[in-house]
């Protein structure tokens, strides 16, 4: 029971990891909000599950894009548990284009739920961690944000690498406040992001080509960085602060990682 009498606060946490990182984290002893944008019944699954093993939880909506809904949203949760201990960041969207094809409005919708999002939610829910002088907030990058991001994931990358420069940014900001301040970063991960849109077939040659480039031969699922989410989130991390913790199964297909 790591996170005992704790509470956490996960975006885009109705599907894939955000989904494994509120259960992992109901099943450690938080109290979790569980935040969502369109899909409530999802969302409502989520929270389900978690009671029916003796967790607490609730779903709120918000598109953390918008600073009107990310305040509603955080004080909804300090008017449900009285506090926020952990923030995740894990809201995100990918839009695979070619740089080169990619209209504004591609780019900045991105924009606005990759990178601006993390950033109005750890300044809105960060100010109840400074009074308490204590907090852990975790944003879920991506290797994409490192080296060279694959060809038609160019914006996707470009947020990721910016949210990785973001975490150290308010590492340096908030350590002082008792706060840590890490990210993930995924590899190929099995979440609805990344399988079931082009058929059974093309998701396994896909998932066949992730794993050959790993050097655990394997792709990833969700539970894998939920398990890394929870030591951030814990007192064990305590002097872990301002870093991105890549979790890729060794990837030998990115420049940083040669």
């Amino acid at each position: 029971m790591k996170l005992e009498g704790k509470v956490a606060l996960i975006t885009g946490a109705s599907r894939g990891i955000g989904k494994a990182i509120a259960l992992t984290y109901a099943h450690d002893g938080a109290r979790v909000a569980v935040n969502y944008v369109n899909n409530s019944k999802k969302a409502e699954k989520v929270v389900a599950e978690i009671i029916e093993k003796g967790g607490k939880a609730f779903a709120v909506k918000a598109d953390v894009s918008k600073t009107t809904e990310v305040k509603k949203m955080v004080e909804a949760v300090i008017m449900k548990y009285g506090k926020i201990d952990i923030l995740v960041n894990n809201a995100g969207i990918l839009i695979p284009t070619m740089l080169m094809e990619t209209n504004d409005e591609e780019w900045d919708r991105v924009m606005e739920i990759n990178l601006k999002a993390p950033f109005i939610c750890t300044r809105e829910a960060a100010k109840g961690m400074i009074e308490r002088g204590y907090g852990k907030i975790i944003n879920t990058a991506s290797i994409s944000g490192f080296g060279c991001a694959p060809l038609g994931e160019g914006a996707y990358g470009c947020t990721k690498a910016g949210l990785i420069m973001l975490t150290s940014v308010f590492a340096q900001e908030l350590g002082p406040k008792g706060i840590n301040v890490n990210a993930l970063a995924p590899g190929w991960i099995k979440t609805d992001m990344t399988i079931g849109k082009s058929g059974p077939e093309a998701d396994a040659n896909v998932n066949k080509r992730k794993a050959e480039l790993a050097a655990m031969r394997r792709i990833g699922d969700p539970q894998d960085i939920a398990n890394l989410a929870l030591f951030l989130a814990s007192d064990e991390s305590s002097f872990i602060t301002g870093q991105t913790i890549v979790a890729d199964g060794g990837r030998a297909d990115f420049v940083s990682h040669g």
